[in-house]
């Protein structure tokens, strides 16, 4: 074998890798895109693309040092990266949802461990003024081996979450050769057993950040709204010694707030952070640090995502960040965003796509969030690891609230060496392999932290979660003491840490929600009659498999008759699909488990979404739109023709956001249109009267609808965009359908019917109507 057995080291999680640390694209100015158009930076050097590649069944048969520079390439194929290799015909796709794909014996791995060689050969052009070069991974499948122009760079794992090197001393001016080498499986893959299609290969970006000789490092923003201002603290950490930094932050507008210099820390805030190595790292330590105040602050919701823009300034190069006020804190049970009562009404979602598998591209993220906007969708769970970077960056920007999820679960130990069907005696068993095995401690806190280093600048990361579905144990307590000690600016979660064995009394008290999955609108209630401390939160609930989801209103109901529920988040936003080309008359025509010769395979449990796999809209996301449209009539007094309407929305006035108008029916037929001159004044969560003018028919089956349109475009979406709807009944003298009651008069001889037709329209009439 040409590499070390790392893949099968617990005690090896990483080497030569940088300790993580937030998202940024460094530059050289004002003025550049990083969020859409990172590439246009002078510091980053993208190089995805097409790549050199070949497949093994076994890491066994790999026998060649293939990185070393001048390594004949001629048998190798060709592959793009970022992709999926099982998408370009290697290996075969996988769909299992509880059970691991291979026999289960943590932390080893089978021999018969597929891998992918891949070479990139890129030139690079050195800087003076930014001479250090940096190379990141910020998504590959399941662990990968480097080299440099034949020189061993390191290894890493967890998929999903960014691994950076530093290749100053290998890089060359001009041709360089780099070469990776990705296996299949490793022991990270014991907590990689989410349900979804199993793919491998370096799936997201790798580029070069070229960097100054001494630079920022990491740095963490943290805002505190107070009374007609708010607080803003910056701390900072350095590389090659500490630098002089001046923050400037500007308003929405673009007008500057203020300058200022960080100030040195070190001394007064313990031991620095080290960057070399990958272990013990935490938000304590920074090197330098400043506050800034905000007079009459503009604070970040999902309705309003208010972002101002802090600039760093380092010498020779600048980070821009975008930052968003807010604050969100539990109180007496009740999750409050900004000192209001908020409402989740969220959707898990995976990456997912039937062509690109989970390579996916911004504009694919947008498509999701745009769909999401469209069906009055405001947080967004991602289910059950961290998104590519950006992901947030748009979620900041689009407004809607995250619950961040750490690559981690270990569902598949619920099922092995259990010898009984029954769940209350499996569940107790459940932590015993991986959750509360003390051997997995430092891999479970790992993978929280590189999540929360990465994603902690980022406002619309309202709560943290530990993984899913993995028991609960000593790994996990290590992990939430460690996020609390880290980031108290956010909330805890983690549903799985009600399945615990009965050997000892498990630490609950860095969680900050009550998670249940799939819990009965009774259990809810029976929850809040025992008057709970913590908020309930639904972090899976209304399946969306087949027809499904029907009791979305149901739901809608108990969530909104207790403060303390706080929401739930439909399982799950796509179907998750292989996409197998047309049928002979030209269907689109998708694969799922058991379509590719897999064993072991979980059938069509993978077709569960809101959407079909290109995004096109089940019936349930329409339900779910109405559902929660952000104003409902209440009530409505047809005698005074008046409807009084609640406003669903936390943060927004009604007048300011929607457009009201309303079409009276009778048989069928429009009779009336109509509109609000404006929505009445109505304050969130509360409620108000509006008049209407409208006329009602003698007699018929009479409907009067309210159509809630959005007033101005916001965001994702036009103005005048359809947000929902309420339709109620209005009592006529004969509430009977008029064709209807004659056409069952007619069957029995007492009144005469004629039958007349034009181009359009089939017309039944009476000596009484039309």
């Amino acid at each position: 074998m040409i590499v070390p057995r790392h893949y099968e080291d617990l005690n090896v999680l990483h080497e030569n890798t940088l300790p993580s640390r937030a998202y940024y694209i460094p530059v050289a100015g004002r003025g550049c895109d990083t969020l859409f158009h990172r590439e246009e930076s002078t510091r980053f050097q993208l190089l995805s693309g097409i790549w050199e590649f070949r497949y093994y069944d076994s890491i066994y048969d790999l026998q060649d040092e293939f990185y070393q520079v001048g390594y004949d390439m001629s048998s190798y194929d060709r592959i793009p990266v970022p992709s999926c290799w099982q998408n370009y015909g290697y290996d075969r796709h996988q769909y299992t949802n509880v059970r691991y794909p291979f026999p289960m014996d943590p932390p080893y791995v089978p021999q018969e461990n597929p891998c992918g060689a891949y070479v990139r050969h890129f030139d690079y052009v050195k800087s003076e003024e930014a001479p250090r070069a940096y190379l990141n991974f910020e998504g590959v499948d399941s662990c990968f081996y480097v080299w440099l122009n034949g020189t061993y760079v390191g290894y890493s794992q967890v998929s999903h979450s960014t691994s950076e090197f530093d290749v100053t001393g290998c890089v060359r001016q001009g041709d360089n050769t780099l070469a990776v080498l990705v296996l299949k499986w490793c022991d990270g893959s014991y907590m990689e057993d989410q349900d979804k299609f199993r793919m491998s290969g370096i799936f997201r970006d790798v580029y070069l950040l070229k960097r100054p000789e001494k630079g920022i490092f990491d740095y963490f923003i943290t805002t505190r709204p107070e009374e007609g201002r708010a607080g803003l603290e910056l701390r900072l950490t350095f590389y090659g010694g500490n630098v002089p930094v001046t923050a400037s932050l500007y308003a929405p507008d673009g007008t500057l707030i203020g300058t200022k210099a960080a100030a040195d820390l070190s001394a007064a805030s313990g031991e620095p952070r080290s960057v070399e190595g990958a272990g013990g790292q935490d938000l304590g330590g920074w090197d330098a640090g400043l506050s800034m105040t905000i007079p009459e602050p503009q604070l970040w919701s999902a309705e309003n995502p208010v972002l101002y823009t802090l600039a760093l300034s380092c010498q020779d190069e600048l980070i821009e960040e975008k930052v968003g006020i807010r604050q969100i804190a539990v109180k007496d049970g009740v999750v409050y965003l900004n000192g209001q009562k908020i409402k989740f009404h969220g959707v898990n979602r995976h990456d997912s796509d039937p062509v690109t598998g989970f390579t996916v591209s911004l504009e694919q993220i947008m498509t999701d969030l745009r769909l999401m906007k469209e069906h009055n969708v405001n947080c967004i769970r991602t289910s059950h690891y961290p998104n590519r970077p950006e992901f947030y960056q748009l979620c900041d920007r689009y407004g809607f609230m995250v619950i961040d999820e750490a690559d981690n679960e270990s569902h598949g130990t619920s099922t092995v060496y259990m010898n009984t069907a029954e769940w209350d005696v499996r569940k107790k068993r459940w932590n015993r392999a991986i959750a509360n095995n003390p051997l997995f401690t430092e891999a479970a806190v790992d993978r929280v932290q590189r999540c929360v280093h990465r994603d902690k600048n980022r406002p619309s990361v309202v709560i943290w979660s530990m993984g899913n579905e993995c028991a609960y144990g000593c790994t996990f307590e290590e992990a939430l003491r460690w996020v609390k000690s880290a980031d108290r600016t956010r909330l805890t979660h983690y549903e799985s840490s009600i399945y615990t064995a009965e050997d000892r009394e498990y630490d609950l008290s860095n969680i900050d929600l009550f998670s249940r999955m799939y819990a009965s609108l009774d259990e809810m209630r029976r929850y809040f009659a025992e008057k709970p401390e913590k908020p309930f939160i639904q972090c899976e609930f209304c399946h969306a498999m087949g027809n499904g989801p029907g009791d979305l209103e149901d739901y809608f109901q108990v969530i909104q008759a207790y403060d303390g529920a706080c929401g739930g988040f439909v399982w799950e936003w796509c179907d998750h699909a292989i996409d197998m080309g047309r049928t002979k008359d030209g269907r689109k025509k998708y694969g799922y488990g058991g379509d590719h010769d897999e064993y072991p395979h979980d059938g069509n449990f993978c077709m569960d979404g809101l959407v079909y796999p290109d995004r096109r809209p089940h019936t349930g996301l329409k339900e779910f739109k109405n559902v929660y449209r952000p104003v409902r009539a209440a009530a409505f007094d047809q005698e005074q023709k008046t409807v009084t309407l609640r406003n669903y929305m936390d943060f927004t006035n009604l007048k300011d956001y929607i457009d009201i108008s309303y079409v009276l029916t009778c048989d069928g037929k429009v009779t009336e249109r109509g509109s609000l001159a404006a929505a009445p004044d109505i304050a969130p969560h509360g409620q108000a009267a509006a008049a209407l003018d409208f006329q009602v028919p003698d007699r018929g089956k009479c409907y009067l609808r309210l159509l809630y349109r959005l007033k101005t475009a916001s965001g994702l979406l036009p103005a005048g965009f359809l947000l929902g709807f309420d339709e109620l009944p209005v009592e006529t003298g004969d509430n009977r359908n008029q064709t209807v009651a004659c056409l069952l008069a007619d069957r029995d001889g007492l009144n005469p019917i004629r039958v007349r037709e034009d181009d359009r329209y089939l017309y039944v009439e009476s000596d009484s109507f039309v």
